[in-house]
């Protein structure tokens, strides 16, 4: 229990009124509505909503104490509470006794044990993707972000679920359709009925019963298999045995897989779609990508060991995902009064942590609009504060798979950079869309060349 000094003081921000228009912006634009609020009143922002407050916190201290030293005192928040009608329980949404037993069921999967299988069938996956990309040389586009999201909704498929997710046809249109009902949930607080007969909603529902049959099929196929099997689908079977109500059983399924796939997929496709975009203008950057590949993988396939070697790689990675977190904003509710950073905040404060506006703080980063991937040199890496830099989470709830999302980025990229050049296209608009995670809306489209083709 934290107990409040009188001295301390509300964090500042605008008047009642001015907070409504505020907000009224974040519904169209939320990455500008809260760099501005932050620019405007400081690193610890109040905005009044209602009879509550929602704070924004944005110094690697705060960060830390809310998702890490204090993270027992926050539960999900905004947005996330009311967006668990569309995904339902699952592990991004579920709170307490229910996340901890899903989290202790779905851990075992990215145990750095089983890394060295998965590395392997990332490998093969990415080297279909590379037989997509030879037959598109030429001066027709391709939409890249539509190229990772089958690749990573395979490679999660064959790691995860040990199944072939082709041979249900293309479901991406369905997480689509969640993921926006999702976000829609989330900017209206769950106020629309979810009975209203709206076009976004009845996609959605369509979209639901899709998903459920797909997982119904992978569950039916596996009875067969007996105990044996370790997967995230087998484990996750034997764990909702134990449900007295098979129609609890079924909804647990439906909503840890659904969730599971869309986070998982969704995240790596996008930070892929913003590593090539990034990389498109920095011939230097290009170069250096090369000749690690060349290096380190010559003309075979990515294996665990050359992990560590593709360290260059890896920096340019994590230099997109400070630039574009795949984890852009972290809501939390408090359940008690705080302190954080000497500010008062109350029981029942909406509370947010954004990753994105925290990779661009001037104090901790250099030019922190430039993209500069030997800012993750580790020497480097040792001068700046741990929550300086936080793409995936943090705390207790920090992303479960972002370890295997780190390796298919990193092999993807290096198989890339050793055969293509990949070009946007010249009048194409790449613009952020903050949705579960920040993707780039409306695709993109970019032309594929040898490595030695001019631009």
């Amino acid at each position: 229990m934290t107990l409040l000094d009188d001295r301390l003081l509300s964090p500042p921000g605008p008047p009642r009124h001015a907070a409504l228009r505020m907000l009224a912006v974040m519904a169209r634009d939320r990455l500008g509505m809260i760099s501005d609020a932050i620019d405007r009143y400081g690193d610890a922002v109040r905005l009044p909503v209602g009879h509550k407050s929602l704070h924004i916190f944005n110094r690697p201290d705060y960060a830390k104490h809310v998702l890490a030293d204090n993270s027992d005192n926050y539960r999900k928040g905004i947005g996330l509470v009311h967006a668990r009608r569309a995904l339902g329980d699952g592990l991004l949404t579920s709170e307490g006794e229910l996340w901890r037993k899903q989290r202790k069921v779905i851990q075992p999967a990215f145990h750095p044990r089983r890394m060295e299988r998965h590395a392997d069938l990332i490998a093969v996956e990415a080297e279909q993707l590379m037989r997509r990309l030879r037959q598109w040389r030429g001066d027709d586009p391709v939409d890249v972000v539509s190229e990772f999201t089958g690749l990573t909704l395979g490679v999660l498929g064959r790691t995860l679920l040990d199944a072939d997710l082709s041979a249900f046809g293309s479901i991406g249109d369905e997480f689509a359709a969640v993921q926006d009902q999702a976000m829609f949930e989330l900017a209206s607080l769950g106020s629309v009925p979810t009975w209203l007969p709206l076009r976004r909603q009845l996609r959605f529902r369509r979209a639901r019963r899709e998903l459920q049959r797909v997982v119904d099929q992978l569950v039916e196929q596996r009875k067969g298999w007996g105990d044996g099997h370790d997967d995230v689908l087998s484990r996750l079977v034997v764990s909702t045995r134990t449900e007295a109500d098979p129609h609890v059983a079924r909804r647990r399924l439906r909503d840890e897989l659904v969730t599971l796939l869309l986070a998982g997929h969704e995240t790596t496709a996008s930070t892929l779609g913003w590593t090539l975009y990034l990389i498109d203008n920095e011939p230097e950057v290009r170069e250096r990508l090369r000749e690690e590949a060349d290096r380190v993988l010559g003309g075979r396939l990515p294996a665990y060991e050359d992990l560590h070697h593709l360290r260059y790689s890896t920096m340019v990675v994590e230099e997109a995902m400070r630039l574009y977190p795949p984890v852009w904003l972290l809501p939390r509710m408090s359940v008690a009064a705080d302190v954080i950073g000497g500010y008062h905040v109350l029981a029942g404060s909406d509370v947010v942590i954004l990753p994105y506006t925290l990779h661009r703080h001037p104090e901790f980063w250099t030019r922190p609009d430039r993209f500069d991937p030997d800012r993750f040199d580790p020497a480097r890496v040792r001068e700046r504060p741990r929550y300086a830099y936080i793409p995936f989470g943090a705390g207790p709830r920090v992303c479960v798979g972002s370890n295997l999302g780190m390796m298919e980025a990193v092999f993807v990229l290096a198989m890339i950079a050793r055969e293509f050049r990949l070009s946007t296209l010249p009048r194409h608009q790449v613009v952020p869309e903050p949705m579960l995670s920040l993707r780039i809306r409306a695709g993109l489209p970019m032309l594929v060349r040898g490595v030695g083709a001019m631009a």
